[in-house]
């Protein structure tokens, strides 16, 4: 992830070409970088245990399944908050070359939390439905980057379907974020999605109960 991040962040194009300190770049690919890298944390949470059987020992614990989803889906969280911590040298080390405007930044990552969570449930949702992780993998990798990708239709689709496509668009949302403005309709499509898509993960665990 960190390899891939830098990559994209500081190449294309080169940092220290286009002369400007800030993260457009970083933000930029990231919610492409994320329909990669969250489906791959998630494609085991459910699917492994369905396939190696340790989940029916999970079931016979004094817990309810929305219990159980809530704790893999804040330990995806923590993985993806992980993942991230060690991209914050980027904005220390851009500071110190630069005048670097922190409240994009700020932005960013809140937003980039918000968009990792509602991959993750996504993620969650897909290994619930299957024993086989590839599998798993495979249909969160594809609900992924149709979300990130959706907004690019509204050049194909103008009018009234290209603004329905750029609003369902995960990275249109936090691309709003990123410039440093946190507004509350992009937080209620974040939060709407992630609780969407844990409630179904809860209805098919319930029924696998």
């Amino acid at each position: 992830f960190l390899i891939v991040a830098g990559w994209f962040s500081f190449t294309f194009p080169p940092f220290f070409v286009i002369g400007r300190a800030d993260l457009q770049n970083f933000f930029r690919f990231l919610p492409s970088i994320f329909a990669m890298a969250v489906p791959a944390i998630t494609m085991r949470l459910f699917s492994e245990e369905f396939k190696g059987g340790s989940y029916e020992i999970l079931g016979t614990l004094p817990i309810k399944s929305r219990q159980i989803v809530m704790g893999k889906f804040l330990a995806a969280i923590a993985f993806i908050a992980i993942l991230l911590l060690p991209t914050l040298l980027y904005p220390l080390i851009i500071d110190l070359l630069g005048d670097l405007d922190w409240g994009p930044v700020w932005g960013g990552y809140i937003g980039a939390l918000f968009m990792g969570a509602s991959l993750a449930s996504v993620g969650l949702f897909f290994s619930s439905l299957t024993r086989n992780q590839i599998v798993a993998f495979v249909l969160s990798v594809t609900a992924a980057f149709f979300l990130t990708l959706i907004d690019k239709m509204v050049i194909i689709f103008p009018g009234i379907l290209g603004l329905i496509f750029q609003n369902i668009s995960v990275a249109w949302h936090f691309d709003s974020i990123t410039k440093g403005i946190i507004n509350f309709r992009d937080l209620l499509y974040f939060v709407s999605m992630t609780t969407i898509f844990l409630m179904g993960t809860s209805l098919v665990i319930r029924d696998k109960q």
